[in-house]
């Protein structure tokens, strides 16, 4: 079976074409909706990643990552809600048992839909969210900048810093609550569809059973380090999509040159050592962006004065391309992406 033959690659691609595609332009104006949600849901695809004995699909690498080229390609609001979720996953996969037994499931079987609240620990050593021991759990204290899918998820994977330089992970419903606030939805360029908000903690309580995961920062560092290196796959469902508006002769070359970008992004995140060829991975994730940004910007270009209008799907590519710019982004992946526009 090849990777396109993959029965989780088939239902993203009906997904895509039933539920996605026919509503993006609706969507980003008007937000995701709780239907766009329960589809998803139903899909089976939230157990990409998740163990069989979970109720998962302990899927491969590379059908997980053409799935996601296929759901951001479609709808890049849907797509970003539904991807925070995979980290939740992640963790509980290798995290404390207690937490493990009582959320894997419901996760990974598409019950439940998990966000995540954990970017702020790459500000270190700045700590924009504590947590301390209080009686039987803890206490988080502090300012989450980004939450995605305010409204959509049941969960919230949460994560604070110790004054022992610990980071710790927690499942907090996805709601407020005491010691809980959030903003009103930020209204971004792109994406204000996946309904983003920032987080005010104060005295937030969250017992011990919820607690997913422990690890010294110096620990978990290199293993997020190493994720941001990479290329995200929506930047070539999106860039594909946008070819998809071009004539064949516009697009082939610009077509051949992302498959090629494509492949090398790929070996790499498929190699052994995730650390390794740091300099040739963060080259071609900027190599990467510059065909993606090429890919929109025909698109624009191609569509004329229509791609002025809202409701023109390049201009929706074009702002999801360019939010993909920075999403994810390391003062490391910063300072080489600018480096690479600098020639």
């Amino acid at each position: 079976m090849t990777i396109t033959d993959h029965p989780l690659v088939a239902r993203a691609r009906l997904l895509a074409a039933e539920v996605l595609e026919p509503e993006a332009a609706r969507v980003d104006q008007e937000g995701v909706p709780a239907s766009h949600i329960e589809a998803v849901k139903r899909s089976g695809l939230l157990g990409l990643a998740a163990p069989a004995a979970y109720g998962g699909s302990a899927a491969p690498a590379a059908v997980a990552r053409e799935v996601a080229e296929i759901l951001a390609g479609a709808c890049g609001s849907t797509w970003f809600v539904q991807s925070q979720h995979h980290t939740p996953v992640q963790v509980l996969t290798r995290g404390e048992p207690a937490s493990r037994e009582r959320l894997l499931g419901p996760l990974a079987r598409g019950e439940l839909l998990s966000g995540v609240a954990y970017a702020q620990l790459r500000a270190h050593p700045k700590a924009p969210v504590r947590a301390r021991r209080e009686g039987a759990g803890l206490r988080f204290d502090g300012t989450v900048p980004w939450y995605t899918g305010w409204g959509l998820n049941d969960v919230l994977l949460l994560a604070g810093l110790t004054d022992d330089d610990e980071a710790v992970f927690a499942f907090v419903d996805a709601r407020e609550q005491p010691g809980l606030r959030p903003s009103a939805p930020l209204r971004l360029a792109a994406l204000t569809a996946a309904s983003t908000v920032s987080l005010e903690l104060d005295g937030l309580r969250v017992p011990e059973d919820a607690v997913a995961l422990r690890i010294p920062y110096a620990h978990w560092a290199p293993a997020d380090r190493a994720k941001t290196l990479n290329t995200n796959p929506a930047v070539f469902g999106v860039a594909a999509a946008a070819l998809s508006l071009l004539d064949d002769r516009t697009a082939a070359p610009l077509r051949s040159r992302l498959a090629d970008v494509r492949t090398r992004a790929y070996a790499l995140a498929d190699h052994p050592d995730p650390l390794e060829r740091t300099e040739e991975r963060l080259a071609v994730r900027a190599e990467a962006y510059a065909e993606l940004s090429a890919a929109t910007t025909a698109a624009v270009v191609a569509g004329g004065g229509r791609s002025m209008s809202l409701t023109s799907r390049a201009q929706r590519l074009a702002r999801e391309g360019m939010f993909l710019l920075i999403q994810g982004q390391t003062a490391t992946t910063r300072q080489a992406h600018l480096r690479a526009l600098a020639g």
